[in-house]
């Protein structure tokens, strides 16, 4: 085994178990990622909240025994081999040992980081990102037209994990356009190529088309009620911010795609960035969804800076270049992740709200950063709901009803007894079972409305009770009632019906 291979697993090996350390014990897991896990037991060829992938991956962790160890796994993966590819692109650019270390060191510690400690399709989504430009770089240098088939397949499996992929499309179009790479589209295999990656996202196209492509409603819904509160200047800093150790070495990528002339025929790549990051600051997207584009810029500035330190007292700040993104993530280690107790968060707040870190997607500020309040209060929920269906008779006729799909996925993986709760809210709207004449009625309801339900559902039930409530005043679920109604006077199933329908219709 080569010393450049021992250093790359070791950089594996450092990266899995800072997953696997970096959230505090107080946290559990994030409201997205019980939906996701719930889609293990629904599997199809699309969803309304995201693409097919993640429900394939959700289910491997079900048949691993659904740990929370399994669960943070594939996150740590997808980062770790964004690692590797990176590694392997800066090999492809004759990369030296110093530049492997630096690219490695630029990843490893840095933004991906964060996103890898939560199972969505982000971490995925990043690694997609970085591993066809990986191939194109392999193209251009090679010129060889397999590649651009690897590349159709591996954007297929990126767009059925997350529709984000396609941003990266739009931005490279017009790059290949006024750069010596436009006489691709004179080649006829590129249709070929383009053909395989339809077939490939055909089953969930031909789903999104028989339920009316709720991806372009969600779009909406997205762009209603949170791109709007998005600031386009608030979006060019976070950006900074994500690779704050590693400005150095992209602003470098950026030089030398530009100057340096070993680079000149990858130049595509300098303009591929600037299209794609206006694309998104058009549609005010969110700052995250833009990470996938820098690792490759990683290795291109890795390797331009090691050819430029290799000689002379040059040669003596090397190790400096190293070390400025394992000092710069030092603040960001404190901030970031969810290693601080809810507490502390709470009374030391100045550098959380400098930074926006407490902004949520209501564009207001609030005690803790949204996705550490998204952590909080869900395995109480799912306890209570447990500890009160267990008292109720006629248990296999009960519905339980959520107000959204966070509720109901944490008190479906966490329940004791195999509950299936749903909701009307993202995918659980499909999931529910008519075939069955509830009744009885568990409905967790948003604290707001707790009284309303109370009011306008007692009437059509023999006893109904508030029966509690989420007590942890630090969850974004604090307050969130569990209103109990037995012995139903009608049927039901025909009001969720209707009540599915004009959900439905009003997407």
């Amino acid at each position: 085994m080569s010393n450049r291979t021992i250093i790359l697993l070791i950089f594996i090996a450092v990266k899995f178990i800072l997953q696997f350390v970096l959230i505090s014990p107080e946290y559990e897991l994030h409201r997205d990622e019980y939906l996701h896990l719930d889609q293990a037991n629904h599997l199809a060829c699309g969803y309304l909240s995201v693409p097919p992938f993640t429900s394939w991956t959700s289910y491997i962790i079900q048949l691993l025994g659904n740990s929370i160890f399994w669960i943070k796994f594939f996150p740590a993966l997808y980062g770790a081999l964004t690692i590797y590819f990176v590694w392997k692109a800066i090999e492809e650019l004759n990369g030296n040992l110093f530049a492997l270390v630096l690219g490695a060191t630029c990843i490893l510690f840095s933004a991906i980081l964060r996103l890898n400690t939560l199972y969505q399709p982000n971490s995925l989504d990043v690694l997609s990102w970085t591993v066809i430009y990986f191939i194109l770089l392999k193209y251009i240098r090679t010129e060889d037209f397999k590649w651009i088939f690897v590349g159709a397949v591996m954007f297929a499996l990126g767009f059925l994990n997350k529709y984000n992929i396609v941003f990266l499309i739009i931005g490279l179009i017009p790059a290949l356009l006024i750069t010596e790479q436009r006489k691709i589209f004179l080649q006829p295999k590129l249709y070929v190529a383009i053909i395989l990656g339809l077939l490939i996202i055909s089953p969930n196209l031909l789903w999104q088309y028989k339920n009316g492509f709720p991806v372009f409603q969600h779009l909406k819904e997205l762009a209603e009620t949170q791109l709007v509160n998005v600031d386009r200047m608030e979006f060019l800093k976070n950006q900074l911010l994500f690779f704050t150790g590693s400005l150095l070495v992209i602003i470098s990528a950026l030089y030398a795609l530009l100057f340096y002339r070993v680079f000149q025929k990858y130049r595509i790549f300098f303009f591929s960035i600037i299209f794609t990051l206006l694309v998104f600051l058009y549609f005010r997207a969110k700052d995250y969804y833009a990470i996938g584009l820098y690792p490759i810029y990683i290795a291109f500035g890795a390797v331009f800076l090691a050819n430029m330190l290799k000689d002379g007292w040059k040669k003596y700040l090397k190790p400096v270049a190293i070390a400025i993104p394992v000092l710069l993530f030092i603040p960001f280690y404190n901030i970031a992740f969810p290693n601080k107790s809810p507490e502390y968060i709470i009374h030391h707040p100045e550098t959380y709200k400098k930074l926006g870190l407490l902004r949520w997607e209501d564009g207001k500020d609030h005690l803790l950063p949204q996705d550490f309040a998204d952590m909080l209060g869900w395995k109480e929920l799912a306890f209570k709901v447990d500890s009160i269906f267990s008292t109720l008779p006629n248990k296999d006729k009960t519905l339980i009803l959520c107000d959204n799909y966070g509720q109901a996925g944490a008190i479906n993986f966490y329940s004791n007894q195999n509950l299936r709760s749903v909701s009307f809210n993202a995918d659980y709207i499909n999931w529910f079972d008519l075939t069955i004449n509830y009744e009885n009625l568990i409905r967790v309801k948003e604290r707001s409305e707790k009284y309303t339900e109370m009011a306008e559902t007692s009437p059509f039930f023999q006893h109904s009770m508030l029966a509690d409530s989420i007590t942890n005043q630090y969850a974004r679920e604090f307050g969130t009632s569990i209103c109990v109604f037995t012995g139903a006077k009608i049927d039901i199933r025909e009001r969720l019906a209707d009540e599915i329908r004009e959900k439905k219709d009003h997407h």
